[in-house]
C-alpha cells in the first residue's frame, strides 16, 4: 500500500489562520491595534520572522494594515462592498431610515435571541457595562455610541460571526439611526424613559436565559422607537401646514 507524505503546514500559515480566526470571531475588532511584533511573537511561541509573514499575508488579504511607525491594525472596515456607495446613501436619505428600523427589527431580534441562548458569564456582564454606559450618557452623540455598543455587545453574545460583522459594517448608518432617533425621543419625556426601561426589559430577559423573551422585547422596543418616529413627523408635517396656511392669509 502507497502512502501519501504527510506535509508539515507552515508555521506563518498556522499564525495566519489563528489570526484570521480571531479577526471572524471578532477577539479582533476592526480598527483594533495588534500587540508589538515581539509581545506577538512570544504569545504565539514562534520568531518574530514567522509572524512578520504571516502579517504580511493578511496585509495582502485585506485584513491587516501597517502604518509606518505606528504599529499594525485590523482594517478598520472589513465590509468594503457594503462600507462606501450603500451606506453613504443611507445616511444621506431620510426614507431609507424607516427601512433600516425594519432590518433592525429582524436581526437585533434574531441577535437578542441567541444571546439569551448561548451568551455566556462573561458577555452577560460585558452587556451590563454597556448599558450602565447608556443610561449615565447626557450627550446625544454619546448616548448613541453607547446604545450601539450595547446592540454590538449581544451581537457578540449571540455568537454567530455573519450577525457580528453585519453589525459591525453598518455601524455608521446604525448610530445615524440612533441618534436621530434620541433626538425625536427627548421631545417626549416620556419616551425617553420608556426606550430605557425597555432596554432594560430586554437585558433582563437574556439575562434570564429566555430567547423567546429577549426577542419579543426587542421587536417591542423598536415598534414602540417607529411608533414615536412616524408620530412627531406627523406633528412636524401638520405644523409645517399650518405655517404654510398662516403665511399665505398674511
Amino acid at each position: 500500500m502507497a502512502y501519501s507524505k504527510v506535509s508539515q503546514p507552515k508555521i506563518s500559515d498556522v499564525i495566519m489562520g489563528q489570526l484570521e480566526q480571531m479577526i471572524l470571531e471578532g477577539s479582533l475588532q476592526p480598527g483594533q491595534k495588534l500587540p508589538p511584533e515581539r509581545e506577538l511573537a512570544a504569545q504565539f511561541d514562534v520568531s518574530r520572522p514567522s509572524l512578520r509573514e504571516a502579517i504580511q499575508k493578511l496585509e495582502v488579504k485585506g485584513l491587516l494594515s501597517r502604518r509606518q511607525g505606528g504599529g499594525t491594525f485590523v482594517k478598520a472596515q472589513l465590509w468594503q462592498s457594503m462600507a462606501d456607495p450603500i451606506v453613504e446613501l443611507m445616511q444621506s436619505d431620510p426614507e431609507s431610515q424607516y427601512d433600516l428600523l425594519e432590518f433592525r427589527h429582524a436581526t437585533e431580534g434574531m441577535m437578542a435571541y441567541f444571546a439569551a441562548l448561548r451568551g455566556t458569564d462573561a458577555d452577560l456582564q460585558s452587556i451590563k457595562r454597556c448599558i450602565v454606559e447608556v443610561e449615565q450618557a447626557t450627550e446625544i452623540e454619546q448616548k448613541a455610541t453607547a446604545i450601539v455598543n450595547f446592540y454590538r455587545s449581544i451581537a457578540e453574545a449571540s455568537h454567530n460571526v455573519a450577525m457580528l460583522h453585519l453589525v459591525l459594517s453598518l455601524e455608521p448608518v446604525l448610530h445615524k439611526n440612533v441618534a436621530e432617533n434620541l433626538v425625536l425621543l427627548h421631545r417626549r419625556p416620556e419616551a425617553a424613559q420608556m426606550a430605557n426601561d425597555h432596554r432594560r426589559g430586554l437585558l433582563a430577559a437574556i439575562v434570564e436565559r429566555n430567547p423567546h423573551a429577549a426577542r419579543e422585547a426587542s421587536n417591542k422596543h423598536l415598534s414602540y422607537i417607529e411608533e414615536v418616529m412616524l408620530s412627531t413627523r406627523e406633528e412636524d408635517s401638520r405644523l409645517q401646514r399650518s405655517l404654510r396656511r398662516l403665511k399665505s392669509n398674511d
